[in-house]
């Protein structure tokens, strides 16, 4: 069960990761950031919202280790920090945030909580 869990997380991972990387302007829009005179937010969100999460979600799959699938969680646990954070100090749409923050939030807690201490 906790297997099948952690490959559903980083598949996840890498599907959340390829809306970034191959649908850069609609992922943008997505996430209501606006297109300015410059293409370099389209390489931002290939880069962090895109590559970062599919390269990430494959090297999980390719090590199959616990403290890898945690490791993940972590990067999670960061998403969510920042997600919630900016809920106080940005004040995005707030079920929007909630919501992303929310998923990130429970892969979070998921990833962390069944993999820190399994043994390979």
């Amino acid at each position: 069960m906790v297997t099948t869990l952690n490959v559903i997380a980083a598949v996840l991972t890498i599907g959340f990761g390829l809306f970034g990387f191959l649908a850069p302007a609609w992922t943008a829009a997505s996430l209501d950031l606006a297109p300015t005179n410059s293409t370099m937010g389209l390489s931002e969100m290939r880069a962090s919202v895109g590559g970062l999460f599919v390269v990430t979600g494959i090297a999980v799959l390719w090590l199959n280790n616990p403290m890898a699938y945690a490791m993940l969680g972590v990067v999670y646990a960061g998403a969510a920090l920042g997600r919630f954070v900016s809920v106080f100090l940005d004040h995005p749409p707030l079920a929007k945030a909630v919501t992303f923050g929310g998923i990130e939030l429970v892969l979070a807690i998921w990833l962390i909580a069944a993999n820190i201490n399994r043994t390979p």
